[in-house]
């Protein structure tokens, strides 16, 4: 009968991959994986530090054994571990997943002074005034004249957008990224646009037309008339 492994070491162009098995029991994992970390087994170039991600499979490690087998690596002092991997999410990490992914429809007007945000994204059917605010942790969509302010991937997400079926903001933010109001000659578009980070984490305004092409992932596009 072949003995199956219960850690399996790969080399990666990024370093090493170390699997873990996870039908059997944590202390046997801790017994192969001393022994297979001895110089003997892992030979590296001690000359640099080596970055090592652990994948777990369906075994969730705990903080404490993530810190055992942290101090197993570092008797190989050139070893690092970059990151815990595994296929098990918490509830409380998959009930975020599942709040940020939500979609908010909401029919108002924002007014000056007032301030509306959400975890997700958020569907406004209505103008935001100047002075007014929309806030989402996802994208933002103006069934609408977006004159104020909107702020899109609140938590730093750079993949969202705001779209607008009138896009003349006073100021708008994506994660970390702002751009300052449009001038003038900007505003005369009649149709809808929206507002992207670029690779050079700068702000970008373009036809509505394009969002499919620089977001293929969206699920939902949602086209405002002028």
């Amino acid at each position: 009968m072949v003995k199956m492994q219960k850690v399996m070491i790969k080399g990666t162009k990024d370093g090493l991959l170390l699997s873990l098995d996870d039908s059997c029991s944590f202390s046997e994992l801790l017994i192969e994986l001393e022994k297979k970390l001895t110089p003997q087994r892992v030979t590296t170039d001690e000359s640099h530090s080596v970055n090592v991600r652990i994948h777990s499979g369906n075994r969730y490690l705990t903080k404490e054994q993530q810190k055992k087998i942290r101090e197993l690596l570092m008797k190989q002092q050139n070893l690092q571990i970059t990151s815990f991997e595994s296929d098990v999410i918490l509830k409380k990490d998959a009930d975020k997943i599942r709040r940020e992914s939500e979609i908010h429809v909401i029919t108002t007007m924002v007014r000056s002074g007032q301030i509306l945000q959400v975890v997700g994204d958020l569907v406004l059917v209505g103008d935001v005034n100047p002075g007014g605010k929309v806030v989402a942790s996802g994208n933002i969509y103006v069934v609408g004249a977006l004159k104020g302010m909107a702020h899109a991937g609140c938590h730093g997400n750079e993949e969202a957008v705001i779209v607008a079926s009138k896009m003349s903001p006073t100021q708008l933010r994506i994660a970390n990224s702002f751009s300052r109001a449009p001038d003038l000659e900007e505003l005369q578009s009649l149709e809808a646009e929206f507002a992207y980070v670029n690779d050079l984490k700068q702000i970008v305004i373009d036809r509505l037309v394009y969002l499919k092409k620089i977001r293929p992932n969206l699920s939902q596009v949602l086209e405002g008339g002028a």
